[in-house]
C-alpha cells in the first residue's frame, strides 16, 4: 500500500512538472468596432459573443489582441472567464485609440512588470513613426507561472499597414526592446504584422537569431488558409500576416489557424476579418524557463 501511494505521488509530481512547462498562447486581430460593419452584417455586438465563446473554450493562458477599442475592451473583460489584461490606447497612452492588449489567465499567471512603447523614433510617448499612416504601439509584460515560479516575457503589437520604412524600423525597435527587457528570459512576440512570410520584415524577425516563427518550427500544424479573410467565408490564401514568434528555448508542438464562424439567421459569418492563431509551446529539460 505504501509503495503504491509513493508511486502515485511521484506520478502526480511528474505530471504537474510537465504541465507547468506547457504554455498555450495566441494572437487575434478582433477587428475594431467599425459602425460601417453593421451594414454588412458584421457588427461587433454580434461578433463578440462567439469570439468570447471561442476563447473561453480554448482557454489559452495568454494571448495578444489587435484593433481593440476601449468599448470592446470592456466587452471582452465582461465576456471572458478569468482573464485580466494589460495595455493602453495608442493615441494618448490612456483610453483613446486602438489597444494592443494582452489578456492572461490571472489564476495561472502572475504579472510582474509591464509597459508600452510606440513604434516611432520617440517610443516613450504617443507619436507617429517614420512614414507610418497612423500611430502604432507595442505592449509587453513579464509574467510568472504561479505553479512553477518560472518567468517569461510576452510582447504584442500591430505594425503599420502602409509605411515600409515604419515597419522596418519598428521591427528593429521591437528586437532591441526584447534584448533590453527580457535579457535572456524566454520571450513570445505576437501580432498583426501586416506582412506575410515572404516579406523582408518577416525575415528581420525570423532571421534575427533571437526569434523564430512558430508556423515554420511547429511539429504539427493545422493551417487550412492564411490569417486574413476580409469577412469572406470563401476567401482562402497561403499568406499569413498574423504571426507568433518565440525564442529558441521554446519548442512548438502544435500550431493552428482557427477558421471558426457563427450563424446569423441563415448566413454564416466570420468572427473577425482575421483568423486567430493559437500555439502550444513546451520547454524541454535543457530548455526550461528561468526562475
Amino acid at each position: 500500500m505504501y509503495k503504491q501511494l509513493t508511486t502515485l505521488i511521484l506520478a502526480l509530481l511528474l505530471s504537474s512538472s510537465f504541465y507547468a512547462q506547457q504554455l498555450y498562447v495566441g494572437t487575434y486581430n478582433i477587428r475594431y468596432n467599425n459602425p460601417n460593419d453593421e451594414h454588412e452584417g458584421n457588427a461587433w455586438a454580434q461578433r463578440c459573443p462567439p469570439l468570447c465563446d471561442f476563447i473561453n473554450f480554448e482557454q489559452p493562458e495568454i494571448f495578444g489582441t489587435q484593433e481593440v477599442l476601449v468599448d470592446q475592451l470592456h466587452d471582452l473583460i465582461k465576456g471572458l472567464n478569468g482573464y485580466d489584461y494589460i495595455g493602453i490606447g495608442r493615441e494618448d497612452g490612456k483610453e483613446k485609440g486602438e489597444y494592443a492588449a494582452i489578456f492572461y489567465k490571472k489564476d495561472q499567471l502572475k504579472l510582474i512588470d509591464s509597459g508600452n512603447f510606440w513604434l516611432s523614433s520617440s517610443p516613450e510617448h504617443p507619436s507617429l513613426g517614420w512614414d507610418a499612416a497612423c500611430i502604432r504601439i507595442c505592449t509587453w509584460g513579464e509574467f510568472q507561472d504561479k505553479t512553477s515560479g518560472k518567468k517569461f516575457y510576452f510582447f504584442n503589437t500591430h505594425m503599420n499597414h502602409v509605411g515600409v520604412v515604419a515597419r522596418r524600423e519598428s521591427a528593429q525597435l521591437i528586437l532591441k526592446r526584447i534584448s533590453q527587457l527580457a535579457k535572456g528570459l524566454p520571450t513570445i512576440l505576437t501580432g498583426d504584422f501586416n506582412v506575410d512570410q515572404t516579406d523582408e520584415i518577416y525575415q528581420i524577425f525570423s532571421n534575427s537569431g533571437i526569434l523564430r516563427d512558430c508556423y515554420t518550427n511547429a511539429q504539427q500544424r493545422m493551417a487550412p488558409t492564411g490569417t486574413w479573410n476580409d469577412f469572406m467565408q470563401d476567401s482562402r490564401s497561403k499568406y499569413r500576416i498574423d504571426h507568433v514568434f518565440v525564442t529558441r528555448d521554446c519548442d512548438v508542438p502544435h500550431y493552428a489557424i482557427f477558421t471558426n464562424s457563427y450563424w446569423l439567421g441563415k448566413s454564416r459569418r466570420n468572427i473577425s476579418d482575421h483568423y486567430p492563431v493559437m500555439v502550444k509551446l513546451s520547454y524541454s529539460k535543457n530548455k526550461t524557463l528561468q526562475k
